[in-house]
């Protein structure tokens, strides 16, 4: 068998790839148009029929099982072809194009055929809305008009559809959006709220561990007064793209404000935090910068058994702050503070 292929094939198939509905799922919407074409038209069988590049698949299907045939013996690959009619075939056994067409001569017994074409925004036919029967038959002008109509909320169908879809995508880009730091790209206070208080939900339903990281860039301000506030933001965008390569994939690494960033190290116990801070200093400390270069001071903590997302942070600022105090460009454990430490150096 073979099948007529329309001028504009390519850009045919583009714009029916482009609604992201092939092989979807039934829906209500395209059920009901089908079913009320077979009524109008007096038929036992009605397709929403979209043709792919090899094939025709049925979105909707009244009367029929099947849920897709080869392009080669499909009707509708003729009706696309003639984008601004309904074509009609009365009596398909009486018809040259047809007439050894396996769906004519066995199953399902094809004698007659009318199919209104699905014409995109874009004007290029997708497929067909199209009536079947294993008699021969005549659609008077009021049922052809009706069926030209129906395809037509096929396609509204599907142009809504596709602006869901577009405003579902456009929804989430600004959600994440939302939830990023603009100028180092990383995930922002509100992106570390929500995913902190994630993992401090499975720390204490499952018990699984957790560690946090809070580091500072050491003597950020007088960079800033000796190089510019331009140089400052480039090496933050630096240590933003520094960060991303000495940690793992699923460690999590937001901007906390200023020079300070916090990484999340979910499943991890205080061995391997303490071995991650480490690290991160001897390769901030290594790494090529412009104007000079640049050490971090490192705060860890991990999570106690009572903790919560406000007292893990805590504890991470109060280790920041005592590796500030003695010496910077290193990575101090919370645990490992004395309480002398805490209460009077720290408080």
């Amino acid at each position: 068998m073979s099948y007529p292929v329309p001028v504009d094939e390519q850009q045919r198939l583009q714009d029916l790839q482009s609604y992201d509905i092939l092989d979807t799922a039934a829906e209500a919407a395209y059920d009901a148009l089908v079913k009320l074409a077979a009524y109008i038209c007096g038929t036992p069988v009605a397709l929403v029929s979209l043709v792919d590049r090899q094939r025709q698949w049925f979105k909707s299907a009244f009367g029929f099982d099947c849920r897709e045939t080869p392009r080669d013996v499909a009707f509708c690959a003729h009706a696309i072809c003639q984008p601004s009619d309904v074509m009609i075939v009365e009596d398909a056994p009486r018809d040259a194009r047809f007439a050894d067409n396996p769906l004519v001569t066995g199953d399902p017994h094809i004698r007659f055929y009318a199919g209104a074409p699905l014409v995109s925004r874009q004007g290029h036919a997708l497929g067909t809305l199209c009536v079947i029967d294993t008699v021969p038959r005549h659609l008077s002008a009021e049922q052809c008009e009706a069926l030209r109509t129906l395809s037509q909320a096929v396609i509204t169908q599907l142009e809504l559809r596709r602006s869901n879809h577009e405003l579902s995508e456009r929804n989430r880009h600004l959600e994440q959006m939302a939830l990023l730091d603009p100028l180092t790209g990383l995930f922002n206070r509100r992106a570390l709220d929500l995913r902190l208080r994630e993992e401090m939900q499975r720390h204490r339903r499952h018990g699984q561990a957790c560690s946090l990281l809070l580091l500072d860039v050491d003597r950020f301000k007088d960079y800033n007064d000796s190089f510019g506030h331009l140089c400052g933001d480039e090496l933050l965008r630096r240590l933003a793209a520094c960060l991303r390569t000495s940690l793992r994939g699923s460690d999590i690494v937001c901007r906390y404000g200023g020079e300070e960033f916090v990484v999340i190290l979910p499943a991890t116990a205080g061995p391997e935090a303490d071995f991650s801070a480490a690290r991160l200093c001897q390769d901030i400390a290594a790494s090529d910068w412009p104007c000079r270069p640049i050490t971090v001071s490192v705060g860890v903590a991990t999570a106690a058994d009572d903790d919560d997302a406000v007292v893990l942070l805590e504890r991470a600022d109060r280790a920041l702050y005592w590796a500030k105090e003695h010496g910077r460009n290193r990575a101090v454990h919370s645990d490992k503070l004395t309480a002398i430490v805490d209460n009077d150096e720290v408080s």
